[in-house]
């Protein structure tokens, strides 16, 4: 997939396999403007009917969110994390779009579940070559 941002500019590409034998999705995210770059696994928990996201990236950060399908979108979200300042979540939507793209977008949410910041919006548009 190649990854644009709302103004239409190239910011990255996302790799995605269907790992064989496994309900699981690899994807391999690479920036096209920093060295940004990670992993993540998205698999699905048939215990507790939830999907789960383990992100790991190449400067030693990583995100463990878990949700559902909510409506036509994809809803992940992490466990509070506190802080000295303040306590949050992180929340990544999938949003599929008429067009047949993908935006992703991920926020950060007080404790109350306010957001008070956007982090990332990516539109996906599958690479047909």
């Amino acid at each position: 997939w190649n990854v644009y941002d709302t103004k239409g500019k190239l910011i990255g590409t996302n790799n995605v396999v269907r790992m064989p034998n496994a309900c699981t999705i690899q994807e391999n995210w690479s920036s096209a403007t920093s060295p940004s770059k990670g992993t993540s696994y998205n698999y699905y928990d048939a215990k507790d009917n939830s999907w789960n996201q383990l992100w790991i990236d190449n400067v030693g950060g990583n995100l463990k969110l878990k949700g559902k399908l909510i409506g036509k979108n994809m809803v992940l979200k992490g466990a509070l994390i506190k802080c000295k300042k303040r306590e949050f979540y992180n929340q990544i939507t999938f949003f599929n779009n008429d067009d047949g793209t993908v935006t992703q977008l991920w926020e950060l949410l007080d404790k109350n579940g306010k957001v008070f910041n956007e982090l990332f919006r990516g539109i996906y548009k599958k690479n047909t070559k």
